[in-house]
Parts: C-alpha cells; sequence; structure tokens
C-alpha cells in the first residue's frame, strides 16, 4: 500500500510542533517500526461498519433511522444486574451481515455533508429530539445493514465502566467554562495548527465565515449530551447525536470519494483512522493537559475517568481499539506519533483559525465589546498553545493575561474551595450555571444537565 504523501512531509516541522508531548512521553516516546506502519496504514483505513451502512442505505433514510435508535429496528436493550449492556437480536440477523470495525471518525468533522444526489445530511439535537418512535412498521422494513449497525454498536466492549463512565461526565461538566475555553482554543484551534485533516471540513464550507459559531454551538450541544447524566446510554441525546455523527463522517468518504478533485495520493482516505483516532486525543488527552495549564485541578481518579470516557465515545464513533488512549500515559504517546508525523500548516489553518477567532463578533453588540472578546480569545490562545503555534496560524501573539486570570481563579476554586466537604456539588453547580448562561446567551435550550 502506497504511503500518502502527507505523511512525515515535513518532519523538522511537525517534531517541533511534537517537541511538548515527546518531553511529557519521557522516555520510549518514539514509535516502533511496527507502529509506524500501522500509523500509515490508518491514513488509508475508514469505518466499515458504517461505510456497508452508508452503501446500503440512501443518506435520508439514514437520517430517521439512526434517529429513531435501536428500539425501531426490533432491537432491545437490557442490563442485567451487575453486567454491562447487551443486546437481544431478532432471530437470523448476525453482526456478519455487515463486517468488523476497521476505521474511525472525529468530532472535529462533525460539519453537514452531502452523498451526492441525496441533499444535505445534518446532524441536529432537534431531530433526534423529534424522532423517538418510528413505529413497530419500521423493524419490519428497516434494512439488514441498519439492524447488523445497532447490533454492533450496542455489543459494548468488556471494559466500559458504567462508574468511570459517571465520573468521568461529571468531572467534565464540574470544569465548568474553563472546559468551554479550553475545547475551543486550546483543543479546536490547536488542532488547526497541523493540515492534517482539514480539508474535509474546508469542502463542507461549515467551518468558515459565518458558519463556524453556529458549529461551535452544535458541537456544544453534542459535548453537553455525552457528558450528561446517563447520555451514553442507548436510546440517550448522547449516544445518538454520537451515531449521528458517525455516519455523517462515512457520508462524507463516500462522496468524497467520488470527486475526482480529491486527492488520494496526497492525503489519504477523506475522514480516516489516523485523523480520528488523533481528533479523539485532542478532545481527551490534549484536553486534560490544557485544563492543568489553566490552572483546574484534575485529580489522577477524575483523569482516568475522563480517558475511559472519551474511549467509548470514540469506540462508538468507529475508532479501531489500537488507537484507542484509554489513559493520559497512553494518549500522550499516541498523540505524540500523530502530531510528529503530521504536515505543517497551509492556507485552510490560517482561515479556519481566523475564523474561530473572529466568531465572537455574531455573539456579541457593539464595537468596544467585539474587541475585547478578540483580544480575550487571543490571550488565551497565545497561554494555551504559545507563540510559535500562533504564528503557525497566522494569528498574533497576546499577552497572556486572560490565562494567567483563569489560572488565579482556579486556584482559589478547584484547588482550595473545590477541596472541602461539597466542594464538587459546588463545583457542578458553578459549572451549570456557566453552561446554561451560554446557552441562553446563543437561545438555545439546555437540558443536558437534567436527569431523565
Amino acid at each position: 500500500m502506497t504511503t500518502p504523501a502527507r505523511f512525515a512531509q515535513d518532519r523538522a516541522w511537525s517534531e517541533r510542533a511534537a517537541a511538548p508531548l515527546r518531553r511529557l512521553c519521557g522516555r520510549g516516546a518514539q514509535p516502533s517500526a511496527d507502529e509506524l506502519e500501522a500509523l500509515r496504514h490508518a491514513l488509508s483505513q475508514q469505518d466499515e461498519l458504517a461505510a456497508a451502512l452508508v452503501r446500503a442505505v440512501p443518506a435520508r433514510e439514514l437520517h430517521r433511522a439512526i434517529a429513531a435508535g435501536p428500539a425501531a429496528v426490533g432491537l432491545s436493550v437490557v442490563r442485567p444486574a451487575g453486567v454491562g449492556l447487551s443486546v437481544v437480536r431478532p432471530a437470523g440477523v448476525g453482526l456478519s451481515a455487515v463486517g468488523p470495525f476497521a476505521a474511525g471518525a472525529s468530532v472535529a468533522a462533525a460539519s453537514a455533508v452531502a452523498s451526492p444526489g441525496a441533499g444535505v445530511f445534518e446532524v441536529s439535537a432537534s431531530a433526534v429530539a423529534n424522532s423517538d418512535a418510528a413505529g413497530p412498521a419500521a423493524a419490519a422494513s428497516a434494512p439488514v445493514a441498519v439492524r447488523a449497525f445497532f447490533e454492533a454498536v450496542l455489543e459494548r466492549p468488556a471494559w466500559v465502566d458504567d462508574r468511570l463512565l459517571e465520573r468521568g461526565a461529571q468531572a467534565c461538566r464540574a470544569f465548568g467554562m474553563d472546559a468551554g475555553l479550553v475545547l475551543a482554543y486550546g483543543s479546536l484551534l490547536g488542532g488547526y495548527r497541523t493540515a492534517a485533516a482539514l480539508e474535509p471540513l474546508v469542502r463542507t464550507g461549515r467551518m468558515a465565515g459565518g458558519e463556524t459559531l453556529r458549529r461551535i454551538k452544535e458541537t456544544s450541544i453534542w459535548w453537553r449530551a455525552v457528558t450528561a447524566p446517563g447520555g451514553l446510554e442507548p436510546g440517550r441525546d448522547g449516544f445518538r447525536l454520537t451515531l449521528h455523527v458517525r455516519v455523517m463522517h462515512a457520508l462524507v468518504n463516500a462522496r468524497l470519494a467520488e470527486d475526482p478533485t480529491w486527492d488520494t495520493a496526497l492525503r489519504g482516505t477523506p475522514i480516516n483512522q489516523y485523523d480520528q483516532a488523533s481528533t479523539l486525543g485532542v478532545f481527551s488527552t490534549s484536553f486534560l493537559l490544557h485544563l492543568r495549564l489553566l490552572g483546574v485541578r484534575v485529580s489522577r481518579r477524575d483523569a482516568h475517568a475522563v480517558m475511559h470516557v472519551w474511549s467509548y465515545i470514540g469506540w462508538l464513533m468507529g475508532v479501531d481499539e489500537q488507537w484507542l488512549p484509554h489513559t493520559e500515559k497512553r494518549g500522550r504517546r499516541l498523540l505524540y506519533h500523530f502530531l510528529s508525523y503530521d504536515p505543517p500548516p497551509d492556507d485552510n489553518s490560517r482561515a479556519l483559525a481566523q475564523a474561530l477567532i473572529a466568531m465572537t463578533d455574531q455573539e456579541f453588540p457593539g464595537r468596544r465589546r467585539r474587541r475585547f472578546e478578540r483580544e480575550r480569545a487571543l490571550s488565551i490562545s497565545s497561554w494555551l498553545l504559545g507563540r510559535r503555534a500562533m504564528h503557525d496560524l497566522g494569528l498574533p501573539y497576546r499577552p497572556p493575561w486572560y490565562g494567567l486570570g483563569r489560572v488565579a481563579a482556579n486556584m482559589v476554586m478547584t484547588h482550595a474551595l473545590g477541596r472541602l466537604p461539597g466542594g464538587r456539588r459546588l463545583l457542578l453547580a458553578r459549572g451549570e450555571r456557566h453552561a446554561r448562561a451560554r446557552f441562553a446567551r446563543w437561545g438555545i435550550p439546555d437540558d443536558a444537565g437534567k436527569a431523565r
């Protein structure tokens, strides 16, 4: 198999960009020969289960099928005492109808896409909420591929621990506004530093210009859904929205595979295993590192639980087991491997970075307020990413006044008050207030934190 030309395109740049991660990894950070070969191969892998689903079912029908959930195709979920989820299969239908998992999906590419001739296929919280009951007729008429898809995602791996899922989701909510700052200006903006996974994003036209804020809102809805209490249980919004994103990625691949302008020799598969796993690392490993840069106290137990949550989310999205991070130590090493062989930034990197910094212009009225919000975004980005990364992104470096302000606030809130009796409840309540205020400013109902 020919390795796409983007792999190790500029080793001097990528090693320099990945140097902080290499130092965190310590001895043994470099990939072995087998690991290096796996990285090359991952650029040409896709999510085979979702790809088979897309081949078998028209896009508009997929939207309804995924929103309706497994019950609509005759599957029921049971949870015996002390045992993980299991699925009751209709007679005569097995996992072999579609085939094994082979590749993954990224959250960063969760943008509207169209399969040829099918129109736009969008992930939407309202669409999920309004598609709870498809009726018993749907079970009889659903394609075998839909049943097989749901069977596969309901067969949870043995390593999934419900207690860790609960703790990890709760920790994410307790991080409050700092989680949102990190995801926007550390994880997302930092991900733009390399051109690796940006071309599919740009081609959808949904992460630049006036669409940036809209997509940030939709990603925030998804993030709140997967971190809500029980949000990853089958039938809940986090579970269903995650599957929507997974299928969207398969639709992107199907469309771009037929696009004669897609340069496979340079880029590999449009949404590939390598980039999906790297993006998963941005939402897990990088997320925790950047939280600590803002002075947030992240205990070992919370860090382990957060990595567990995102490993399960990655699995739900089709990321192959070999690329799931599971622990911070493993996550840092994987992220170092990806970044140290990623291509340098390009025009897409700089255009997306500019759009992200400017998105607050759509949120706040008045020239002075907008200028303040831009400077605040540049300040915290400079603190989280550093001078060299800001240069790579074509952004001006600013003194990190806002980042240092967050450090001071978190020393009081998370390191002092958070350790007191009732401190966890205090941080959770503060986080929920921040989330509700942000969603109210956006004019979006926020029910993610409410138990059902």
